[in-house]
């Protein structure tokens, strides 16, 4: 039977089940790595509007989820002081870097768009499915309350930018890309390490 999650948000493999079993133990370096994945997020929307400012549509909707990741980067912040535990270097993103290389440069300037506007629905989708996994299986009570409400959260932008990717592109042009995206995500899936210090 097809996972629940996967399901709902298309993502053709699940996280590997070694990843959550040692986060518990590496609480410090899964929040330091969480934190400065929200500061990408909103400096990724902060982007967008920077590059389409002639976009009334994407402009007005990315503006909030700019706020509503910042306010996700102080929370990750809070529960790191609270917990006496260090805010440490950023580290490179690995998983980001490579779907980053799957947009296509030069051509159509809404076709780039659409790159862009799915690639980021995609590191959102993960994110929602890493965070379902944590709320799921944490020790901390509080830490899996907070992942819950982040999980909701990331499936309502994930939501959000394929919807903002079809006011672009003709909406069977975008579920082509979409597919093809997904396969890609799942090859760079499989062949990254699991570290239980990355949120991806």
């Amino acid at each position: 039977m097809v996972n629940e999650k996967q399901t709902i948000l298309k993502l053709q493999l699940p996280t590997d089940p070694r990843w959550v079993k040692l986060v518990d133990e590496n609480l410090e370096e899964i929040l330091t790595d969480h934190a400065y994945c929200e500061q990408k997020a909103a400096s990724s929307c902060i982007s967008l509007i920077i590059q389409f400012p002639d976009r009334p549509a994407l402009v007005d909707v990315l503006t909030p989820i700019v706020a509503e990741e910042w306010e996700h980067f102080q929370r990750v912040i809070a529960m790191i002081r609270k917990r006496g535990l260090k805010f440490g270097k950023k580290r490179t993103d690995e998983y980001v870097v490579k779907l980053g290389q799957l947009e296509r440069k030069g051509g159509q300037i809404e076709r780039q768009l659409m790159d862009k506007l799915l690639i980021n629905a995609l590191i959102e989708a993960r994110s929602c499915e890493r965070f379902k996994t944590l709320w799921k299986n944490l020790q901390d009570e509080e830490l899996k309350q907070f992942y819950y409400e982040l999980m909701a959260s990331e499936a309502g932008h994930y939501v959000t930018f394929v919807r903002l990717a079809k006011e672009y592109m003709p909406e069977d042009v975008v579920k082509v890309r979409w597919q093809e995206l997904l396969e890609q995500e799942a090859d760079i899936i499989k062949m990254l390490e699991v570290r239980p210090d990355r949120i991806h």
